[in-house]
C-alpha cells in the first residue's frame, strides 16, 4: 500500500494532486490511498466537499487515523506536508499524533520542494523515518535532489466543465500573499471573484468565493495569474488550458518557477514511474 499523506488545506492544490495520483495509481492495479490529517480550521466534510465538487467519485480515502502496514510506504506530493506537520503538530489531537507519527516513521517517498528549508530538517529528525527516497521536478528546482518527477493532472476523474459564467475574471487569493499581489490591480477588473478562504485578510468589498466551490471552472471567461511568489506547481491554469479557458499571465514573466515551467509545459498524463522505481528502492 502507498498511503499518501496530506496535510494541507482542503482545496490546496497538493491535496487535489494527492488524490488524483491515489487513483490513478488504484487504476493501475498499485493500492493507495490518500491519508488526510485535517488542518485544524477544516473537517473531513470540507474535504469530502472539495473531492466530490471536482472529481467523478471519492474513493479510497481516509481521515485521521492511519496505521500503515510495516511494508508500506508513505508518499508526500511535497516536502511541505511533512513539514506542516511538524509546525503544526502540538495542535493536532492525540489520534492525529500517534498516525503522523506511525506514518512518517516507516518508509517515506518525499517530493522535493524549498518550502520550510529550515524546518523540514527539523521534521525529518523529529519523525524519524526509516529512510527516504526523493522525488523532485529538476525543471523547476535545477538545486533539488532526487530521481526526475513532474506532478500532472489526471484529468480521466475531472467532472465536465458546465458554463455558468457569474463573472468575467477569476483570481486566486487563497493566502495573505497571493490575496496582497490581487488587491494592487483588482479595480482593473471591476467583474470580477477571487477563490479564496474566509480568513481575516479578505477584503469585503471584494467579490469573494470561498473554497470550496462546485463547478468553478464554469463561473468565469477568464483567469488571471497573478503569483509573484515562488509558485512549484500551479494548477489552475492548466485546468483552464484543458477546459478551454482564457488565460491572462500577469506576472513578472522573468521570474522562474513552477508558473514559467507549467505554463510551457504540455498537458499530459500522470507518470508514474519515478513512484514505482522509489517502492522497489525502498524494499
Amino acid at each position: 500500500m502507498i498511503n499518501i499523506v496530506c496535510t494541507s488545506k482542503p482545496c490546496d492544490g497538493l491535496f487535489y494532486y494527492s488524490y488524483e495520483y491515489s487513483s490513478y495509481l488504484n487504476s493501475l492495479g498499485i493500492a493507495a490511498k490518500v491519508i488526510v490529517i485535517c488542518n485544524r480550521k477544516f473537517s473531513s466534510l470540507d474535504y469530502i466537499t472539495a473531492i466530490e465538487n471536482k472529481y467523478i467519485h471519492c474513493n479510497n480515502i481516509e481521515f485521521d487515523d492511519g496505521i500503515p502496514a510495516k511494508e508500506d510506504s508513505t508518499l508526500i506530493m511535497g516536502r511541505s506536508q511533512m513539514s506542516l506537520a511538524y509546525i503544526d503538530f502540538n495542535n493536532y489531537t492525540e489520534t492525529q499524533q500517534s498516525s503522523l507519527k506511525k506514518l512518517f516513521s516507516n518508509k517515506v517517498i518525499s517530493v522535493y520542494s524549498e518550502n520550510h528549508p529550515e524546518i523540514y530538517p527539523k521534521a525529518v529528525s523529529f519523525f524519524a523515518p526509516e529512510r527516504i527516497f526523493d522525488l523532485c521536478d529538476h525543471e523547476v528546482y535545477p538545486n533539488g535532489v532526487g530521481e526526475h518527477f513532474e506532478k500532472t493532472i489526471n484529468f480521466d476523474i475531472h467532472k465536465p466543465v458546465t458554463n455558468s459564467i457569474q463573472f468575467k475574471h477569476l483570481f486566486l487569493g487563497t493566502n495573505e500573499k497571493y490575496y496582497a499581489t490581487i488587491q494592487e490591480i483588482i479595480d482593473e477588473y471591476p467583474n470580477h471573484g477571487i477563490l479564496t478562504y474566509n480568513d481575516s485578510y479578505i477584503d469585503p468589498k471584494n467579490n469573494n468565493v470561498f473554497a470550496p466551490v462546485k463547478n468553478l471552472l464554469g463561473m468565469f471567461e477568464t483567469y488571471v495569474y497573478t503569483k509573484n511568489t515562488f509558485d512549484p506547481a500551479p494548477r489552475i491554469f492548466q485546468e483552464c488550458r484543458y477546459f478551454g479557458k482564457n488565460i491572462i499571465y500577469q506576472r513578472d514573466k522573468s521570474i522562474i518557477d513552477g508558473g514559467s515551467v507549467y505554463w510551457n509545459r504540455a498537458i499530459q498524463k500522470p507518470e508514474i514511474s519515478p513512484i514505482i522505481t522509489a517502492m522497489e528502492k525502498l524494499e
